[in-house]
This record gives structure tokens, C-alpha cells and sequence, in this order.
């Protein structure tokens, strides 16, 4: 073991830091990349950046699409200034000719676009089925060993990730990262659920726009609606501000709910950004343990920004924006809430609180409800510990009197 080479197994830059940070310093030769997301969420666009940037700084990349024609992505690439001597592209359907391409140009990157839209002839099915499918990812991965070339393959899901979706091949390929989105909203994340070369819980952030896609360093404030000059404003009722951590990236993000009086007799539930059977069950502790009437009225539950919060960090935050919206009465603006809320009412302790911490400092929070043992606060942060829900309650509002 120790003596074999590891030099050909080093990853190289991108030139997108925010892609880079998700796989862990860039792309490893002869890995294969799976990126996959809904259609029209951007990962074209976004792959066709990471081709030009490779071409700028030496590399040789091939882009094979199936969906455009070449005129289509010339006229995209000059739109977003991804036009390089060294970036060759293809349009191809055909697993045959798809290969005989890579012959010929050698490329150190393949991407190809999309998965499901080439076929083979050695094999039975329409494009896009399950053995189709299958059979050219693994031609793909065989290439990509076999040349030492880095490989980006795009594959389109469902709302479910059904139907000869990238989960089918999770286990053939190195990495598998999610491009997410709104179509309404410019702000993009990819996250890798699986990295041979790296983390598995790194996010990245983008921003779309008409000249074409670019990472966001810093998100401070993206998932923030109350923010301006730099610094939060004056808190609304039935809003309050978290701090989640993506990987090593702490974001803070705002949870909003509002609680209405209902007709019906099944109150509605609806959630966005959220986990709903999570807020469902937060909803139940706070009826139980804080004494807050739910069960006639509808919750509306969100985040801002199109951020998702699936970790249980956001839970007192949930908790504290819902009696806010059912008092009517707003948590002031410079505070945040983090911690876990289990079903005996308890607020549990969270990772990484100082980082969180620190995050919500820099942006001008000065209060924050933090579960017990939650270390020394920030400069310029005051802490209050609460050990349980009835307690966060009292102090919710105590910053601002």
C-alpha cells in the first residue's frame, strides 16, 4: 500500500470555488460526477461554466449533449462568455459515437448531457429506461478509468427521484451531487450526498441570472427577508431567525409561520423549506408543553430565500415563530434561537453552537436562545441557556424590555 502512487488521484480546481468546496478541491481524474436535478433548475448552464473555466486554465474538455444542438450551446456559451480554443462540444445521442469522440479528442473532462437522452445498440429499451440507462453509465465509467478522465454526467428526476433517476445509479458512480432550486427563485445549491474524494455534507450557493450562473461566497443574508444596510430590522410576528450548518458553512436563515383561525374541520398543515412530519411534531409539543391552542387553527410554515432546513438545529426557531404568529406579538429583531426540541418539551444541545454563533454575530444579531452547556458566547453576543420550551418562551421577548 505505501508504495503506491497517489499524484494521479489528486483533485484539481474547477475555477468554481463553490463547486470545488462540494467536491472537496475540484475534480479527481478518471472520477465520474453525477450531477442530478430537476430539468431546467440550471445544471447545464451551470456545467458549461465549470467546462470553460476548466479549458481557461489548461485542460482539454468535451461537452456532449443530447438535448441541444451545437448551435443552441455555442449561442448559450457566448451569452455567458463559456467560449475557449481548447472546449470542444458534440451533439450526440449515440453511445457509439459518443466514445469514438473521446478517441479522438482526448479530452481530461467529459461532461455529458444528459444520461438519459444517449443509448447503445447492444442493448434493448428506449432512451432513458432502466437498462439503457445502466449500460452507457457503465461504458461511461469504464472510459473514464480506462483514460484517466474526469467525467460529468447530468441526469434529470422526478419530484421523486423515480423513473431511471439518478438514484439507479448511485452505486456505479464516485460522486453524486443535488443541484436544487426554485425556477422562481435565482438562488441554486448543490449538495453531494456521496464523495469517494471528500465530504458528503458540503453545500454550495449560486446565483442565477441572465449572464449566467456565479457561486456566492458569502450567502449572509440571502435567507433573511428583514435585512437592510447590513444589519437585521425590526422582527414581524411569527418570524425567527436560525443559524443551520451545511457541511462547514453556517447559514443563517429565517423561519416564518403564521396561524389562522380555521373553518374546515381538518386544519390545514402546509410547509415549505421544512420538513413537514418535523413541524408537525413541533407543533404538537408546543399545544402540549407550552399551553398554546393549535388544534383549531391552520399553520403555514416556511423558510425564505428557497433555503431547506432539514436539521433539527431549526426546531426552537419553528417553535418560537409559531407562538409569536399565534400572540401576534414579534420576537425582536437581533435575536436568534437554536436547539433541538424533543417531545418531553426539552431543548437538546446542537453541533458546532460557537460557529453558529460567530455567523449571526458578524451580521448584527446580539441575543441568542442557546440550549444548555452551549459554551462562551461570541464578542459582542449575549447568550440565554434554556433548558426547556416554557422557559424560551419567558425569554423570547425579553430582549427587547
Amino acid at each position: 500500500m505505501s508504495e503506491v502512487d497517489v499524484t494521479a488521484a489528486r483533485s484539481h480546481p474547477t475555477g468554481v470555488a463553490e463547486l470545488d468546496r462540494v467536491l472537496g478541491g475540484g475534480l479527481v481524474p478518471g472520477a465520474v460526477v453525477l450531477l442530478a436535478g430537476e430539468p431546467g433548475v440550471g445544471k447545464s448552464t451551470l456545467l458549461l461554466e465549470v467546462a470553460a473555466r476548466s479549458a481557461t486554465s489548461g485542460a482539454r474538455v468535451l461537452v456532449v449533449t443530447g438535448e441541444e444542438s451545437t448551435a443552441q450551446v455555442r449561442l448559450r456559451a457566448g451569452r455567458t462568455g463559456a467560449v475557449h480554443p481548447e472546449l470542444w462540444i458534440a451533439a450526440e445521442t449515440d453511445l457509439e459515437a459518443l466514445l469514438t469522440h473521446v478517441d479522438e479528442v482526448r479530452p481530461q473532462l467529459l461532461v455529458v448531457d444528459s444520461i438519459q437522452t444517449i443509448t447503445t445498440a447492444t442493448t434493448e429499451g428506449a432512451a432513458g429506461g432502466v437498462t439503457q440507462v445502466r449500460e452507457v453509465t457503465a461504458a461511461l465509467i469504464r472510459a473514464a478509468k480506462a483514460l484517466n478522465m474526469a467525467t460529468v454526467i447530468v441526469g434529470h428526476v422526478t419530484k421523486d427521484g423515480t423513473v431511471a433517476g439518478p438514484r439507479l445509479l448511485e452505486h456505479l458512480v464516485d460522486v453524486v451531487l443535488h443541484f436544487e432550486g426554485e425556477r422562481h427563485s435565482s438562488l441554486r445549491l448543490v449538495r453531494a450526498s456521496k464523495n469517494r474524494f471528500g465530504p458528503s455534507d458540503e453545500v454550495g450557493c449560486f446565483e442565477m441570472g441572465d449572464g449566467g450562473i456565479r457561486g456566492v461566497a458569502d450567502p449572509s443574508g440571502l435567507f433573511l427577508s428583514r435585512w437592510h444596510d447590513g444589519g437585521p430590522m425590526d422582527g414581524v410576528a411569527g418570524t425567527c431567525v436560525t443559524v443551520a450548518v451545511e457541511g462547514r458553512r453556517p447559514l443563517v436563515a429565517e423561519v416564518q409561520a403564521l396561524v389562522a383561525s380555521s373553518a374546515a374541520a381538518v386544519p390545514r398543515r402546509a410547509v415549505s423549506g421544512l420538513d413537514s412530519a418535523r413541524v408537525a411534531m413541533i407543533l404538537a409539543v408546543v399545544e402540549r408543553r407550552g399551553r398554546i391552542q393549535l388544534g383549531k387553527a391552520d399553520v403555514y410554515a416556511a423558510t425564505v430565500g428557497g433555503v431547506r432546513l432539514a436539521e433539527p438545529a431549526a426546531d426552537l426557531s419553528i417553535a418560537l415563530a409559531a407562538i409569536s404568529s399565534v400572540e401576534d406579538r414579534p420576537i425582536p429583531g437581533n435575536l436568534i434561537a437554536v436547539g433541538e426540541v424533543g417531545l418531553a418539551g426539552e431543548v437538546r444541545s446542537v453541533g458546532a453552537v460557537r460557529r453558529r454563533l460567530t455567523a449571526a454575530s458578524r451580521l448584527g444579531f446580539r441575543w441568542a436562545l442557546v440550549p444548555p452547556d452551549a459554551g462562551p458566547a461570541p464578542e459582542g453576543m449575549t447568550t440565554i441557556e434554556v433548558s426547556d420550551l416554557t422557559q424560551a418562551m419567558r425569554h423570547m421577548y425579553g430582549t427587547s424590555e
